[in-house]
């Protein structure tokens, strides 16, 4: 069946009769609110209505603004697994901005009926029209003509490729703004012939599994992922759900929106919607931004604002709008001091330049026959980008921060480099190299990747975490290949040298499980783009920007001015050189709050030889604490230093803190050690600096280093984390909850592994809810509770401290009379226990005056002294709240 010819303009063409049959019917209204915001933010105006669509319920939310008229329209897609939810609040601002905006659920996600069907053109695109001819219909939607309202769409991912494929079904749609999305979807899961399985996989399980798609998907991903090889018939699927397939009908303004670090989609894939779109004679700008699938920043409030002006250029008219460059690429230079984040910068060209603009030949030596083994089952694989991991924090963003996390094993690749460069080199675009490939099989599957290599030669940078996969066919009798590397926009700098690997596994994609070995020789040099045209302005941002919102423009004007300078961090107090920690004044607000603290006004210092025990119920502020130690997040008042430098994220000191937060993730199949090696390896830094040998009879594995890590009990796997946390032997070890699903045997093995570590001069922070386990471990504490510090000391001070005391009573103790003692002058807190009472003196109180006030109250005094349990004087210090 060839869906191409199931076009909706032709269902569009066809009797009136046919067309009110399937259009949407408002099942269920939910009624209409309105939005008033505080200040002179305009109010919005939304209805909540579930509509039936052939046969399927479509979840929707429609804002218009407050004021009468008509107004021109948006459709907001959402990405893949999500709901209408998260595109309400660029709608509200949409909304609030002159625009009537529709956001739906998807077919088979949020509370949306239906199959999955991948952009299907006859259920997800259909759907799209569908809600063209409602708005149709609205009093509050600008029509250019009966049944025909001024209409644009935006969507990211999913949402995207949905906007690209309306616009070639539906002529009615006026402009589009589809982010990090696809071109070809058999391309980005199939690329060069080589299954994504990781990618795929992560599909299929945010859908909901295979029984939430379409049967033909569903039946398509099984064979592909069996075989581990995909076939003709699930690329045609694939592609008669992809824009590509009605590319030359796509003739409406498009500003593609495209992430630098996505090995889901990449670059390449706007390229191909850049191209034919412009064919068709549509204006088309495009805006490489920093983040994508595989984390990074997504720029939200720039790329939105974008959007915005694009919308006001084409959808109002505005010709004085300002939709940007023609060309704009977000780049990262060095790390921005307050916030551990890439420095942004805009750089632009008044066209597109494409993929091989500007080619430069880099000569490249490493003889001319490598050996490459492809092993039995593809295992151990090589790692890159790791899909699943999004967000700031994902592997694409430690790129940009010239961190190296790809693995390479031994004897799986070849390895070509070049001289150290003499001046400095901008890549953008795709590098190219030519190959010859020889293969002991019938095919080769092979994956190019182009590393920045440092001068010393150990830290390596795999820019935005992407490889090409390829695949050779007939590979036995030797064939001649170009591989075209993926896309990039990277700085390598003066003295540093490209390398060129060719890795015969990687775990993003399925290799074949044939063992088989390769011959890799290189044939030319490596050629990169450098599209000269492309520059940084001094200038201010571009106009478009200055059309942001008051705080929008402020941050714009933030990112400017810290990308021309680096902000320099406090110097480091030579007085604290010795000392590992000291914490002053720390403070730090819950999102979006100006008065609620997480932490708040934080001080105290730990010594060399410590073991520091950090105390306090859920919700007092640890966790926080630690990620401000660690420089994860950064604080909003006060600063920490560790050997006297101040803590920011990526800060140099930082290479002296180790951390076990949650239980690590090991390679099952490996032994302890090769999960250990492996590790240190990602890291960049020489072998001799990560005592692993120390470190592991620390942590005491004995024998067990040899064995699979599969094999491991809990608590052997959680030594094995800590060993981890203590490559290198840091000087200051910080471990979250490690006694975590440990028995008691366990559990005292790990108070030995805290004990000997700290014996040999370094010091362990660790935060634990076993109060009797920390007191036998720990020669510290710090208490804290609601964020603020309670108290903090010798753990037998705490324990044995004078101004708590238990009270024994003959018999218990009403909460009547626990209330009255607590009111009673020189009484900080009363707690009723199985024995008795707790009771903490306030500064001024004594035992003598406690005694004579409890026997005027009553109460049936057996026994006074001084409480010896840490569980008692946690629960006194923090009054219960526990």
């Amino acid at each position: 069946m060839d869906l191409r010819r199931l076009s909706l303009r032709g269902l569009l063409k066809r009797p009136r009769r046919l067309v009110a049959a399937a259009a949407a019917v408002v099942l269920a209204g939910a009624g209409t609110w309105t939005a008033a915001a505080s200040g002179d933010t305009p109010p919005v105006l939304r209805t909540d209505q579930v509509m039936a669509v052939d046969g399927v319920r479509l979840d929707t939310s429609f804002f218009t603004p407050a004021t009468a008229g008509r107004h021109p329209a948006v459709l907001l897609a959402h990405g893949f697994g999500g709901s209408k939810n998260d595109t309400r609040q660029q709608a509200e601002d949409l909304a609030r901005d002159g625009y009537a905006v529709l956001t739906w659920s998807a077919r088979g996600f949020g509370r949306s009926t239906g199959k999955i069907g991948l952009n299907d053109p006859k259920g997800e695109v259909a759907d799209v029209s569908r809600l063209i001819d409602w708005l149709a219909k609205r009093p509050e939607v600008r029509l250019d003509k009966p049944g025909d309202p001024r209409v644009g769409m935006a969507g990211g991912s999913y949402g995207g490729a949905v906007s690209l494929l309306a616009a070639g079904y539906d002529p009615r749609l006026d402009a589009i703004a589809p982010a990090i999305t696809y071109w070809n979807l058999a391309d980005a899961l199939f690329p060069n012939g080589v299954f994504k399985k990781l990618w795929a996989g992560v599909f299929l399980n945010t859908g909901g599994g295979c029984a939430r798609f379409e049967p033909a998907l569903c039946r398509m991903y099984d064979r592909v992922a069996e075989s581990g090889t995909p076939d003709a018939a699930a690329r045609e699927l694939l592609q008669e759900r992809s824009p590509s397939a009605v590319g030359s009908r796509i003739k409406v303004p498009t500003l593609l929106l495209q992430g630098q670090t996505d090995s889901l989609f990449t670059l390449a894939q706007s390229d191909a919607a850049q191209k034919a779109i412009r064919a068709n004679g549509a204006p088309v700008d495009v805006d490489w931004i920093a983040g994508g699938h595989d984390g990074g920043d997504m720029e939200t409030g720039r790329v939105q604002a974008r959007v915005r002006a694009w919308f006001d250029r084409y959808l109002k008219g505005d010709k004085s709008a300002g939709t940007g460059p023609a060309f704009r690429i977000t780049r990262t230079g060095g790390v921005n001091s307050t916030d551990g984040t890439a420095q942004l910068r805009g750089a632009t060209a008044g066209s597109y330049p494409g993929l091989r603009n500007h080619p430069r030949a880099i000569p490249l030596t490493g003889g001319t026959r490598q050996q490459v083994t492809n092993p039995a089952g593809a295992s151990p694989p090589g790692i890159s980008a790791l899909p699943g991991l999004g967000g700031s924090g994902g592997l694409g963003q430690l790129s940009a921060l010239g961190l190296g996390v790809s693995l390479d094993f031994p004897g799986q690749y070849a390895m070509f480099d070049s001289a150290p460069l003499t001046r400095d080199l901008q890549i953008t675009g795709t590098p190219t190299a030519t190959l010859h490939i020889t293969s002991t099989s019938d095919d080769a599957v092979l994956f190019g990747k182009v590393y920045d290599v440092g001068p010393d030669g150990t830290q390596q940078v795999l820019p935005a975490q992407l490889v090409a996969p390829f695949r050779v066919t007939g590979a036995k009798a030797g064939k001649d290949v170009t591989v075209t590397l993926p896309a990039i926009d990277h700085e390598v700098q003066k003295g540093h040298r490209l390398r060129l690997i060719l890795a015969s596994t990687d775990l993003g994609y399925a290799s074949p499980a044939a063992p088989a070995t390769y011959t890799v020789s290189l044939k030319g040099d490596l050629s990169v783009p450098t599209a000269p045209a492309v520059t940084t302005a001094a200038a201010p941002l571009p106009a478009w920007v200055w059309w942001l919102p008051a705080a929008g423009a402020a941050v714009a004007l933030a990112l400017l001015l810290t990308a021309r300078r680096r902000t320099a961090g406090p110097a480091p107090d030579p007085e604290l050189a010795e000392v590992p920690l000291v914490i002053k004044g720390l403070s730090k607000r819950y999102a979006k709050s100006a008065d609620r603290y997480a932490v708040r006004e934080l001080s105290f210092r730990v010594e060399k030889g410590q073991v520091l025990g950090l105390l306090g119920p859920n919700g007092a502020g640890k966790t926080t604490t630690l990620r401000m130690l660690m420089g994860l997040i950064t604080p909003d008042d006060g600063e920490i230093r560790v050997f006297g430098h101040a803590i920011r994220p990526g800060a140099p000191v930082l290479s002296r803190v180790g951390a076990f937060v949650e239980g690590a993730g090991f390679l099952p199949h490996l032994s302890g050690r090769e999960n250990l090696e492996l590790y240190w390896k990602a890291t960049g830094r020489p072998p001799e600096d990560a005592h692993l040998d120390e470190a592991l009879e620390i942590a005491g594995l004995g024998d067990a280093l040899a064995r699979a890590v599969r094999t491991y009990s809990q608590g052997m796997r959680q030594r094995l984390a800590i060993a981890q946390a203590m490559l290198g032997l840091p000087d200051l070890l910080i471990l979250d909850e490690p006694t975590n699903g440990l028995d008691p045997p366990q559990i005292r093995e790990m108070r030995g592994v805290m004990i000997r570590y700290a014996a040999g001069g370094r010091t362990v922070i660790v935060s634990s809810h076993l109060l009797a386990e920390v007191e036998q471990s720990c020669t510290h504490l710090v208490v804290m509770d609601r964020g603020r510090l309670v108290q903090a000391g010798p753990v037998g001070e705490i324990v044995g401290s004078g101004d708590t005391l238990l009270v024994g009573t003959a018999t218990p103790v009403e909460e009547p009379v626990v209330e009255k003692v607590a009111a009673l002058p020189g009484v900080a807190s009363a707690l009723r226990t199985d024995d008795g009472l707790l009771i903490r003196l306030d500064p001024g109180g004594t035992a003598e005056r406690l005694v004579a006030d409890l026997v005027r109250l009553e109460v049936p005094v057996a026994s006074v002294g001084p409480h010896r349990r840490l569980e008692d004087a946690f629960l006194t210090l923090i009054g219960g709240s526990a």
